[in-house]
């Protein structure tokens, strides 16, 4: 057999909880649902690496765990032969990643050397002028002077204004513009761009399509917004912040349950592109030559009290080891499969690499992505910029400066996920039985995090960022607006 495609596909902040294939009560996946019943294998426990885009997409590329490869903020940067793009691609695959997720197209933490085609932002009037996300993730918010000296020395020094501006309104005063103006860029657009694009490529092809409907603002079309409605969105519009404000005691925490109505809409938009990307490769006759990982990078808070600290919540994510941020979907399907199959042990999105690496030797595990010991995952604390966003809402911002830790064992007798959770000297264990069951059994975790996260080793494998001192204090300001930490 030659070699497989591979595709990767992130519902980016997309939490097991909300799809219906997890027993959801609104239907948000319904083409996953009827995929997995059929012909994949759904991971029933699956856990993400990172509680934020950035930590978990470097793991989910190199097989890393946070604490082994450090790559935490815009100011360190990966080893890029350490991806296994990077390796598929010296191994003579097509790559390309399509999305408007800055830290695989724009910021330089080592992920976007991996691909030949890199399709990033589009939610700009000129795709093909300077793009002020590109241009912020880079070189830090707010540098408006830079800005338009940048867009007047370019090609298109008109049109780089226009995007300047239109990015400008969308992120400040999104609620004075026409509806049709959106803030992000719907999942068509990549999937359109992906299939284009791998219909072209003459060899195996490697892709990343991250998807970030899921994101807030969440903006789902019309056909899909079962859920929330005019309402809804005026009520997200109002918001001057996505997370401190609710933390700070600004706004109540009702209001962000409220928007996880759009939320769950903007899953649904997503499943459908979906199951017209798979569609359309069935209809290529690739698909059987494909092996297909559909999973998410982290995922959102709505405003669950954490079972770790008391009188905290969760919000959003980045700063959470709650389940609503780290447990996420995980479907794959191996070339060829036929046999749809359920997973109920832990699973780690760092089995990434060596999935595709055994899916290259014809090799189909029935769980792939279970590790032989335990999940680990990670949130890390806030650094430097965020502690000073967050401290324009909130008085004590203590709960969120150390980095949280847990680690997921399976226990087979009783059916049930025990997680133990740490974050200085207050620890829990929660049992998980499923993405809706998950209650705290203890206020202890019996030293299991320090004995699992003592035998990790940091790796020289990352270094300092370009261009360190601007993104350092303006990188995450951006990608805090946008959601992406």
């Amino acid at each position: 057999m030659s070699d497989p495609n591979v595709l990767l596909v992130v519902l980016d902040s997309v939490r097991a909880s909300n799809c219906s294939l997890y027993g959801h009560a609104n239907e948000t996946t319904p083409f996953l649902e009827s995929f997995g019943a059929d012909q994949a294998t759904v991971y029933e426990q699956a856990r993400s690496p990172g509680a934020r885009s950035v930590t978990s997409h470097v793991s989910l590329f190199s097989g890393l765990q946070v604490a082994e490869h450090g790559v935490v903020s815009a100011a360190e940067r990966l080893d890029p032969t350490m991806s296994v793009f990077d390796r598929l691609r010296e191994d003579g695959y097509d790559t390309g990643v399509f999305t408007e997720n800055d830290w695989l197209t724009a910021v330089d933490v080592g992920l976007k050397d991996g691909f030949d085609t890199v399709v990033g932002a589009r939610n700009v009037p000129f795709p093909d002028a300077v793009n002020p996300h590109e241009f912020v993730s880079n070189q830090g918010q707010g540098a408006y002077g830079e800005f338009v000296r940048t867009a007047l020395a370019s090609d298109r020094p008109g049109r780089s204004l226009v995007n300047g501006v239109s990015t400008k309104l969308q992120s400040d005063f999104m609620r004075f513009l026409p509806g049709s103006v959106r803030a992000s860029t719907p999942a068509d657009v990549y999937v359109d761009a992906f299939l284009e694009w791998s219909a072209e490529s003459e060899g195996p092809w490697a892709a990343c399509v991250n998807l970030m409907d899921a994101h807030i603002p969440y903006e789902p079309a019309a056909e899909h917004d079962l859920w929330g409605g005019d309402r809804a969105s005026a009520l997200q519009s109002s918001f001057e912040d996505q997370k401190w404000v609710f933390h700070g005691g600004q706004n109540p925490w009702w209001q962000k349950r409220a928007v996880e109505s759009l939320y769950d809409g903007a899953i649904r938009q997503m499943d459908a592109e979906l199951e017209r990307l798979v569609a359309a490769l069935e209809r290529r006759n690739e698909l059987d030559d494909t092996l297909l990982v559909v999973t998410s990078d982290h995922g959102e808070g709505f405003g669950e009290p954490s079972r770790l600290q008391d009188g905290v919540r969760v919000a959003e994510h980045g700063v959470a080891i709650h389940d609503a941020v780290v447990h996420v979907p995980l479907l794959v399907r191996h070339p060829d499969q036929t046999t749809a199959r359920r997973v109920e042990r832990p699973a780690t999105l760092t089995a990434f690499p060596d999935v595709v690496e055994r899916a290259r030797g014809s090799e189909q595990p029935a769980a792939a992505f279970c590790p032989e010991g335990p999940v680990v995952a990670t949130a890390v604390g806030l650094d430097e910029p965020l502690q000073e966003r967050a401290g324009g809402y909130v008085d004590n911002i203590s709960p969120w400066l150390e980095d949280k830790r847990a680690v997921f064992d399976y226990d087979a007798d009783a059916g049930v996920v025990v997680k133990s959770c740490r974050v200085r000297d207050r620890a829990a264990t929660v049992h998980s039985r499923d993405a809706q069951t998950a209650f705290r059994v203890s206020r202890t975790d019996d030293g299991r995090v320090d004995a699992v996260f003592g035998e990790l080793e940091r790796l020289d494998v990352r270094t300092d960022g370009e261009s360190l001192e601007d993104l350092d204090e303006g990188t995450y300001g951006r990608l805090e607006d946008l959601g992406y930490v």
